[in-house]
């Protein structure tokens, strides 16, 4: 079983080794950007300034969008316009590699709970909206469960992998994004005190999230949800060794449950993530995460959503069970 387990994801990494090369070109860090403007860290002094903090990352991503326009990449600058509209409320942007980007939904300076969402692969400038439909969805949700005052926090803070590449196989990329989601955390806790934060981490965000989830900064974390995992690299929750409640929910049409949650050496390097987060055997609340795919767990309206939503607003007594 494990020399045939073996042969498969050595397949898996032969082909993306095939695949890289050839998608190269029109990788998302090709395109320049500019140097963003300085920011302070987050803090309590600097909520009453968010309004003036939104102005100048909107000014980055206008800048952005006019080198993205003058590197010919006009695909890129439709998506910078896009997500420079007046109102939209970004703490952080930065253009380059791919890009990094925090926007907020609702009022942060008011809001007595925070949700921060992780992306999986292949979430970048190109796709951000993708991943802001997702946000804005579960935005409204928390809202439906008579949670007013949360703000959700679209958190596309690390260089993602794509799905047809070797990183995704690995944990590089999630062990380079924990410190920097950690520190995020901790910027939050800054700011706004005892107010409990929320980890919705999809796909290969769940191993982003499992790689912070003991960092000190994250102390203040109250709840964990995995959904959509290829795993974490850990064996158990308490293998998280995290004080927040750790919840997984996959749907019933998602194709990650056909990937093999084994973790080996291969070629001297560690590949797979271990344990499925939704057995027994890994030991986390499982939510019911209703039928959809891979892509639909933010879907409006879905069972995944609502559940997502009730964690976040802390009514979890009421989340529905797999």
């Amino acid at each position: 079983m494990a020399s045939r387990l073996r042969r498969t994801l050595l397949a898996a990494l032969l082909a993306a080794a095939v695949a890289v090369p050839v998608s190269a070109a029109a990788r998302p860090s090709a395109v320049p950007a500019p140097v963003p403007a300085a920011l302070a860290p987050l803090s309590a002094a600097e909520l009453p300034a968010l309004d003036a903090r939104y102005a100048i990352t909107r000014a980055g991503i206008r800048a952005a969008a006019r080198v993205a326009d003058g590197h010919k990449d006009h695909r890129r600058a439709r998506a910078l316009r896009a997500m420079a509209a007046d109102g939209r409320q970004f703490l952080t942007f930065d253009g380059r590699d791919g890009g990094r980007a925090a926007e907020v939904f609702g009022d942060l300076a008011r809001a007595d709970r925070v949700t921060v969402l992780v992306p999986g692969s292949d979430t970048h400038l190109d796709t951000y909206a993708r991943f802001r439909a997702g946000a804005a969805a579960l935005h409204r949700a928390l809202r439906g469960t008579g949670a007013d005052r949360t703000a959700v926090v679209a958190w596309l803070g690390y260089a993602t992998p794509t799905t047809i590449g070797t990183d995704v196989l690995t944990s590089g990329r999630a062990d380079e994004a924990a410190d920097d989601l950690a520190a995020f955390v901790g910027e939050l806790r800054a700011a706004k005190g005892a107010a409990p934060v929320s980890l919705l981490c999809h796909s290969y965000g769940s191993v982003v999230c499992a790689r912070a989830a003991h960092r000190p900064k994250t102390e203040a974390v109250t709840d964990i949800a995995l959904f959509g995992s290829p795993g974490t690299g850990a064996d158990s929750a308490a293998a998280l060794r995290t004080r927040a409640t750790v919840w997984a929910g996959r749907g019933g049409d998602d194709w990650i449950a056909g990937v093999p949650h084994v973790r080996v050496e291969l070629l001297g390097t560690e590949v797979g993530f271990g344990t499925d987060p939704v057995t027994d055997a890994f030991g986390a609340r499982v939510f019911d995460a209703g039928g959809g795919g891979h892509s639909d767990y933010l879907r409006p309206g879905s069972t995944a959503l609502r559940n997502l939503a009730l964690i976040a607003a802390g009514r979890t007594a009421e989340v529905s069970r797999a």
